[in-house]
């Protein structure tokens, strides 16, 4: 007889028959009967549609996705909500099972591993049939789908708790990651097997940024120290472990571990570079035509040296790896690869250093008839131009010697050898290099232009976790001015860093971008001050002609194209002293978001021939290179003042001249000023030569005057917005008394009416009227009459 139910739609859901001491349900009943005999003998095949309940086990084939919410379950962890399987209430009592308890799930007829979850009720409408959330079944249940299954109890005796656990990972083949990432992965992985039961050979499945991976556990020991993992696995039942929060998880390595690690060192793929297809095409065709792989028509002579120059960061040695496995994977034969580490090259025994590289290039030789690519990292250690030292000298005329070896006709064995050189300053490089036959093929690498930094950015986020939109990697792109390959990456790793370990996000790019900057504007970059627009009274038609003349041009560049209007080369602020002609600079620092570099005349002289030019040259060359930008003179008469009409024999006045000279040919010389825009402040305008004014130089001149009521009554508001004043301060009579002030003295009042009022009372609440006339006595316009008049003569003559 089947067991006592108080639940009435339990005893005609479920039939019990005598004969062989099972449950099924009551649908069932009438098929059962040719299944019976083979059920009492545990001869059940596994094309037997039978499903039923005894001795304290499920047998169902019903294995299916759960499509319902559970009210008590919805706020349950994906985690723990991928450990539960859900049973009728009427299984779970016949199979007298209990909410939460651990069941093994396993497949008899098949090879599959058993799967350990926690029970919980559903429905008596389901019957036999259960249910797994959708990510277990994706993972873990597809493959037990129509087979039959048993369920049952788990035993308290076959479950304990792990001490340390081992894994291997099994489809590396697949994923290709590295010793380091894998251990990554296990410390995360630790997180989501806790609480959860596993035996020997169990499959866990992870997402680690986008790659699937898949480890085995091979062995475990138990807290308790006798039962090590051999004990458990020679005893006939098979055992279980959970793991806690004190469990190790240790990664066994593979045999050729290290090996798979060297060959994927190295393996950087063309497609993995953004934003340098067309220098990687020139690399890659002079290579194929030097080594052989492509044929050269008759007459032609093949280069077989290339020089890959251009800032740090920028992607020589990715180029220089990614063309190691171009050769590799496109020669038949056995492709020889040398590297040659300048710094290691050099010894202090005399002429050891010229043996070593002549055994370098003999060691490529010997290899013919097989191609051998020759690979050398800032060449202009081996062969500089300027020779400090003996030692220096005789390496770079050995070195030379050896490249005009290499290209020689007579030279057969060196007719498939290439030898790919990199620079990072080309400046430092000695010129007979360069010359034909030795490294005459050249390639810059300059700092990527937007569409380049969007496509670096696609190749460094398509291998991590994000939810960015291509609507957001192009934002970033175009606001990343000046920033190289090296610096994206930085920036990436930055806010990867911040993210974890949830998916990258552009909040996380955002934060990273105040703390990462260029590189190559390391040595000139200022903070730029939090100052807004906002915080500048009047000066409405200054900032706009700023907007017109920075802002519009990038944001409009293709309206300005098909009108003809190019961009004005620099604009001149003069104006009295006080009057936010640098608050206006740090605003535009501020509101453009280009790079912006601060230069104060007097800082560019040197007591050095040559070194003040220098100087200039290098502001200019770092602008072209973060371009686009804007470069600020702050007191530009220090630099471009008028030249003197003497013969010159002044040092002083030699010196400034030359600076003033060298500045002229910046701004609007052979070499193009693209997207930098010159922004300088002076007081004295007179004292400015002219030749600085002329259009195409600073041709856009702009006065700063001594703010009117508007602009005063403004500067007023945002002075005395942070400031409490009492009820008797009259702004419009403030603003009569100020006529004459400049704005910073307008500040200065402010700030003397607060220390007035302090030193009336600690205590004060307020700055009072009383406290704005003592600051008005204490404080009075300097701007002279005769500045101003100076001024408006200019103007007139302007």
């Amino acid at each position: 007889m089947p067991p006592k139910s108080s639940s009435k739609k339990n005893q005609v859901t479920w039939y019990h028959c005598e004969s062989c001491g099972v449950h099924i349900p009551s649908k069932a009943r009438e098929n059962h009967e040719g299944l019976c005999s083979s059920i009492s003998q545990d001869d059940v095949g596994p094309d037997s549609e039978a499903e039923y309940v005894r001795s304290g086990a499920i047998y169902t084939r019903s294995l299916q996705q759960r499509n319902f919410e559970v009210e008590s379950l919805k706020d349950l962890p994906a985690k723990y909500a991928n450990m539960i399987v859900f049973v009728s209430e009427g299984a779970m009592q016949l199979a007298q099972l209990h909410i939460g308890q651990h069941v093994v799930l396993e497949a008899p007829s098949t090879s599959e591993q058993p799967l350990v979850r926690i029970v919980w009720p559903t429905t008596e409408q389901f019957l036999t049939t259960v249910f797994v959330s959708e990510g277990d079944f994706k993972l873990h249940c597809t493959q037990l789908r129509g087979k039959l299954l048993k369920i049952s109890a788990l035993p308290p005796s076959r479950l304990t708790a792990a001490a340390s656990i081992s894994m291997k990972h099994i489809n590396g083949t697949e994923t290709s990651l590295k010793l380091g990432q894998l251990q990554d992965a296990i410390a995360l992985l630790k997180r989501d097997m806790v609480n959860r039961v596993f035996c020997k050979d169990s499959l866990i499945y992870m997402n680690f940024f986008n790659k699937s991976l898949t480890f085995r556990l091979e062995r475990w020991q138990s807290t308790v120290e006798e039962a090590l993992a051999g004990l458990s696995l020679d005893s006939k039942a098979l055992q279980f472990i959970q793991v806690t929060n004190v469990t190790k998880v240790q990664l066994i390595e593979n045999a050729n571990q290290q090996q798979v690690e060297q060959k994927i060192s190295h393996r950087i793929i063309k497609s993995q570079i953004g934003g340098l297809d067309r220098q990687l095409q020139l690399v890659e065709e002079s290579m194929e035509y030097a080594l052989g792989f492509r044929a050269l028509p008759a007459g032609l002579r093949v280069s077989r040296g290339l020089l890959l120059y251009g800032a740090t960061g920028c992607g020589k040695s990715m180029v220089l790896e990614a063309m190691c496995a171009v050769a590799e994977e496109r020669s038949q034969e056995r492709v020889q690869l040398i590297r040659i580490n300048s710094g290691e090259v050099y010894s202090k025994f005399l002429g050891e250093t010229e043996q070593k590289l002549s055994a370098i290039f003999e060691r490529a030789y010997n290899h013919y008839p097989h191609p051998t690519l020759l690979l050398i990292e800032d060449v202009h250690n081996l062969c500089p131009k300027q020779e400090s030292s003996d030692l220096v000298k005789r390496v770079s005329l050995a070195f030379l010697s050896l490249l005009d070896q290499l290209s020689s006709p007579s030279q057969l064995k060196g007719s498939k050898t290439f030898v790919l050189a990199t620079s990072s300053q080309i400046d430092a490089l000695h010129p007979s290099i360069r010359r034909a036959g030795r490294l005459d093929s050249e390639v810059e690498l300059g700092a990527p232009s937007s569409q380049a930094r969007l496509e670096i950015l696609k190749c460094l986020i398509q291998s991590v976790e994000h939810q960015l939109s291509d609507e957001e990697v192009e934002h970033v792109a175009s606001i990343t001015h000046g920033y190289v390959g090296a610096d994206l990456a930085n920036l990436v790793y930055a806010a990867m860093l911040q993210a974890q370990p949830n998916p990258l996000q552009m909040l996380h790019l955002q934060a990273a971008l105040t703390r990462i900057k260029p590189s190559a504007m390391r040595e000139v970059l200022i903070e730029c001050p939090n100052v807004q627009w906002s915080d500048i009274g009047g000066q409405s038609e200054l900032r706009l002609a700023m907007q017109q003349a920075i802002e519009w041009p990038l944001l409009h560049a293709d309206k300005f194209q098909r009108l003809g209007i190019k961009p004005p080369r620099g604009i001149l602020m003069f104006g009295p002293p006080g009057n936010s002609k640098t608050m206006i600079a740090k605003a535009l620092a501020t509101e453009s978001k280009l790079n912006f570099l601060s230069i104060k005349g007097p800082e560019l002289f040197s007591m050095w021939v040559g070194e003040s030019e220098r100087a200039v040259r290098e502001v200019f060359r770092k602008a072209r290179q973060v371009a686009p930008a804007i470069v600020f003179f702050d007191e530009i008469d220090a630099i471009g003042g008028e030249r003197s009409e003497g013969d010159g024999s002044c040092s002083g006045s030699s010196v400034k001249e030359r600076v003033l000279t060298q500045l002229l040919t910046e701004l609007d010389g052979v070499e193009a000023l693209q997207n930098v825009t010159i922004v300088a402040a002076t007081n004295r305008p007179d004292m400015i030569d002219k030749a600085l004014l002329r259009p195409g130089r600073i041709d856009r001149i702009l006065y700063v005057g001594l703010p009117q009521c508007e602009a005063r009554k403004e500067i007023l508001k945002i002075k005395l917005r942070a400031m409490p004043i009492s009820n008797d301060v009259d702004m419009e009579k403030l603003v009569q008394l100020t006529e004459g002030y400049s704005g910073a003295e307008i500040q200065a009042v402010c700030h003397e009416a607060a220390l007035r009022a302090l030193e009336q009372s600690f205590e004060a609440e307020d700055v009072k009227w009383t406290d704005f006339e003592h600051a008005l006595k204490t404080v009075p316009p300097r701007t002279s009459p005769e500045l101003l008049k100076l001024y408006e003569d200019y103007l007139k003559r302007k």
